[in-house]
């Protein structure tokens, strides 16, 4: 029988493991998101100047939403299937330095459709990730594991896109794009010492998956999450870069527009982890779809620039709230054996609303201009958003 003294070390050992997968996991998320990000804030304008034409550009942009719906959900099942989540993460950092290196260097409109959808095949690298990380955590603390790795992502994504404008500057478009390659490849390096317990394969089943989709805790988390990325990729994302070119913004005031929005859901993902056991998930949802449809409609009404950057205030808090709630609450009740899968299909269907939001709302603004196109926006998430919240189980208030 073993003294109390001798075991102590071992659990000593087991915390540091711990602790140590945690920081290398959350060095390479912060890495991985800087290199998906850093040449985000122009890239419509850069798309533009390839062609006149902005429902072309809303369909290049929607490429990264369109390829992440694609794969999303098979790689969260072959991932429970194979009992690994490593070798994809791997993978989809390769991924996300391929693709910013043929965004820089093609010059033709075809090439650039190419090269973001290989990043919308990266990005579905964050199924593993998301569920690598939170089994680090206990089941109970999934909202809160959720919250806090996206704060982590949101606080790469602000340092990549606060600097793509000083950037532009001094290298023109293509150096944002190679030091984007640069932090793909050392996410790559930092990942590879994390050691990953491997799991029991779980074969899928068509049975399993059927009920896996249907079932309203994992469903309809997901459906708002698509609702509210519509939102964001109409805008943020979308065309509120070139509306801000339009009133006389400069590459480095657009980068400033993406990394306030970003940095506000930086404090929104702090807000989530910090009240929503006192708050309530489903409070927090309705309060992030009011803050959208301010955010949106203000985008729509505003005569200059500061009016944009009090929209992407509203914009990016709504997201930092919203977001880890519908993202922890889609797996919290959900086996361990099937997590993967469960946040693939999450992922997969808010990735809808990221390729439907530009792929939608640029032959809208088309049509009726992009004022008009984001106050159709704001009132159709709002409605869409409060209506579906209302289906969600309530949860009981905890205090602490």
């Amino acid at each position: 029988m073993s003294s109390p003294s001798a075991s102590r070390p071992a659990a000593v050992s087991q915390v540091g493991n711990r602790r140590l997968m945690i920081i290398l996991c959350a060095v390479a998320v912060f890495l991985y998101w800087s290199s998906l990000y850093l040449y985000m804030p122009t890239l419509s304008t850069y798309v533009e100047s390839k062609t006149n034409n902005l429902a072309m550009v809303g369909i290049v942009l929607s490429q990264y939403g369109l390829w992440q719906a694609i794969i999303r959900l098979p790689l969260g099942i072959v991932s429970d299937w194979v009992g690994r989540r490593k070798p994809f993460i791997i993978g989809g950092f390769v991924l996300s330095a391929l693709g910013a290196w043929l965004l820089a260097t093609t010059g033709h409109i075809n090439g650039m459709l190419v090269g973001r959808a290989i990043t919308g095949l990266a990005a579905g690298t964050w199924v593993p990730l998301v569920v690598l990380f939170s089994s680090l955590f206990p089941p109970a603390d999934a909202v809160k594991a959720s919250a806090l790795l996206s704060f982590v992502s949101s606080f790469g994504r602000v340092l990549a896109t606060g600097i793509t404008g000083s950037l532009n500057d001094l290298g023109g478009y293509s150096l944002a794009f190679f030091i984007a390659i640069a932090a793909a490849g050392l996410a790559i390096v930092v990942i590879l010492p994390s050691k990953e317990q491997a799991r029991p394969p779980k074969r899928p089943s068509l049975k399993g998956l059927v009920t896996l989709i249907t079932r309203r805790d994992v469903l309809l988390p997901a459906l708002l999450s698509a609702v509210s990325q519509y939102a964001n990729w109409a805008t943020t994302f979308g065309f509120i870069p070139n509306l801000a070119d339009r009133l006389g913004a400069t590459d480095v005031t657009q980068s400033l527009l993406m990394s306030l929005n970003i940095g506000f859901l930086t404090v929104g993902n702090l807000l989530a982890t910090t009240i929503v056991n006192r708050l309530g998930a489903r409070r927090m949802v309705y309060l992030s779809f009011v803050l959208v449809a301010v955010g949106v409609g203000g985008a729509a009404l505003a005569p200059s620039l500061p009016f944009l950057f009090a929209a992407q205030f509203c914009i990016g808090l709504s997201l930092g709230v919203g977001s880890p709630v519908l993202m922890g609450m889609s797996i919290r009740h959900v086996d361990e054996s099937e997590r993967t899968s469960a946040m693939g299909l999450h992922q997969s269907v808010y990735a809808i609303g990221m390729f439907a939001g530009p792929a939608l709302s640029g032959p809208l603004a088309d049509l009726i201009g992009i004022r008009g196109m984001f106050g159709v926006t704001a009132a159709a998430c709002l409605v869409i958003g409060l209506f579906v919240t209302r289906w969600l189980e309530p949860e009981p208030q905890q205090a602490g």
